[in-house]
């Protein structure tokens, strides 16, 4: 393959993709994605405020699944992970992907705990 461009099919025929086609994708990939975290940030639409799914809010279960696709996104085409073979792909991918998901699984649930009983549960009062 020659350097700095990918091999495409493009109905039948074999095309090559540049570099500056690939930052332009990237760019709106990971643009779209920020730009809805945003909005959603700032508008935090009622019904994804109410509903909960496995003790979270969905908001919150959204922005993860957000975050994780463009840290993925990054990783596949800036660190060039989609040339790369299977094996490697799967350890330097998927590994940080299930490990940063269970971390940010069990800190939502622990602070969620935590704020039901000192907040909610009135067993704890601050005094300050």
């Amino acid at each position: 393959m020659a350097h700095g461009q990918n091999l495409a099919i493009f109905r039948g025929r074999l095309k090559f993709k540049s570099n500056v086609q690939k930052i332009w994708g990237v760019l709106v990939l990971l643009t779209i994605v920020t730009v809805v975290e945003v909005f959603l940030g700032i508008s935090r639409p009622a019904i994804f405020e109410e509903h909960h799914f496995l003790g979270m809010k969905l908001l919150n279960w959204i922005f993860i699944t957000l975050t994780l696709v463009k840290g993925y996104y990054i990783t596949w085409d800036f660190m060039h992970m989609r040339d790369e073979k299977s094996s490697l792909r799967r350890a330097a991918i998927w590994t940080p992907v299930f490990l940063a998901s269970y971390l940010i699984f069990i800190l939502l649930f622990e602070a969620d705990y935590v704020h039901n009983v000192l907040f909610q549960g009135g067993y704890v009062k601050w005094n300050f």
